[in-house]
C-alpha cells in the first residue's frame, strides 16, 4: 500500500437518521449523482437481508434517489455471479448495510468482489458508503469485537483484515454511544502506525483522497498512535490495563475535518460544501 488514498468514501457509524432531516443519507445521494444515482444496496453483513434491503430502498427512493436496488452476496459462490458483477460496476454507489463485518471479510475477502470494490472506487470514482458493521470493513485492519466501556487491555479487542478501501486508518462505530474509546485505544496501541477514528450514531466522515470531513448530529474521535512515547502493549498480560503516553486526541463534529497525511484537523465551511 501506498498510503494513498484515491477513492471516496461516506462512513457513518450505524443508526443513521432515517425520518427526520436525514442529512447523511441525503448527502449518500448528492455524491452519487442525486437524481441521476444508482445506488446498489449490499446486504453481506446482515442475516436478515430482504427486510434491510427493502428498508434502505424505500427510504433512498422518497429522498428523491435515481435508481436503487439490492445485492446479496449470501456466501462465496454468490460473489462469482457475473449479474451481481455487472450490477456493481453500473452503479454510481455501493452502500455496505449493517449487520457483522467478519461475515462481510469471510465471503467477499479474495471472491475478487474485494478487488473489484478497490478498482470501481479508486479507478471509476464510484462511491462506497459502509454503515455500522460496512463502516468497519472499509479499512486495511478492522475491529470485529471487543469489550465495550472498559480501560484498554490486549483483551478489550479483537482485530482481522478488512476490505482495504482506507489505508492506515482503523473504524470504530457506535463510538460514544458504545463506549468504545477503551478498545479504539488498544487498537492503536498495537497498530500506532494507523490512525483511529471512532465515528458516533448517526455521523459519518466523507473521505475525499487523504482528507475527510464530518457529517451527522454527533461527533468523531480521532486517535492519533503517532505521537506515542511508552506503552506496556508487547510485554503486559492479557487482563493487565495498558499504558499510553502522549496519544493525541481529537473531537470533531460537523464542520470540521482532518487531514489523515498530515495528522492536522481543520474546519470547513459546510455552505461551501
Amino acid at each position: 500500500m501506498d498510503g494513498i488514498n484515491r477513492g471516496k468514501l461516506l462512513i457513518i457509524g450505524g443508526a443513521e437518521d432515517k425520518k427526520d432531516k436525514c442529512i447523511i443519507l441525503k448527502e449518500v445521494i448528492k455524491l452519487s449523482g442525486g437524481e441521476n444515482s444508482r445506488i446498489v444496496i449490499m446486504t453481506t453483513a446482515t442475516e436478515k437481508p430482504e427486510e434491510v434491503g427493502k428498508n434502505y430502498v424505500e427510504i433512498f427512493k422518497r429522498l428523491g434517489a435515481g435508481t436503487v436496488e439490492t445485492v446479496n452476496i449470501d456466501s462465496r459462490d454468490d460473489a462469482k455471479n457475473e449479474i451481481v458483477e455487472e450490477r456493481l460496476r453500473n452503479s454510481t454507489c455501493i452502500f455496505f448495510t449493517g449487520g457483522d463485518q467478519l461475515r462481510i471479510t469471510s465471503i467477499l475477502g479474495g471472491s475478487g468482489i474485494d478487488k473489484l470494490l478497490n478498482e470501481l472506487n479508486k479507478q471509476k470514482g464510484i462511491l462506497i458508503v459502509g454503515t455500522s458493521a460496512g463502516a468497519s470493513v472499509m479499512s486495511t485492519t478492522m475491529i470485529i469485537g471487543g469489550n465495550d466501556e472498559e480501560s484498554p487491555r490486549k483483551c478489550t479487542i479483537n482485530m482481522a483484515p478488512g476490505l482495504g478501501l482506507l489505508n492506515d486508518v482503523i473504524i470504530d462505530q457506535h463510538f460514544a454511544q458504545r463506549g468504545r474509546i477503551g478498545r479504539l485505544l488498544t487498537a492503536i496501541a498495537e497498530n500506532p502506525e494507523n490512525l483511529g477514528v471512532g465515528i458516533d450514531e448517526d455521523t459519518a466522515i466523507v473521505v475525499d483522497g487523504n482528507k475527510f470531513r464530518v457529517i451527522g448530529s454527533n461527533a468523531v474521535t480521532v486517535v492519533d498512535g503517532r505521537t506515542l512515547k511508552n506503552t506496556n502493549v508487547s510485554e503486559s498480560s492479557p487482563d493487565e490495563i495498558l499504558s499510553l503516553t502522549h496519544v493525541t486526541l481529537h473531537i470533531l463534529p460537523s464542520g470540521y475535518g482532518f487531514d489523515i497525511m498530515l495528522r492536522e484537523p481543520f474546519k470547513y465551511n459546510k455552505e461551501d460544501i
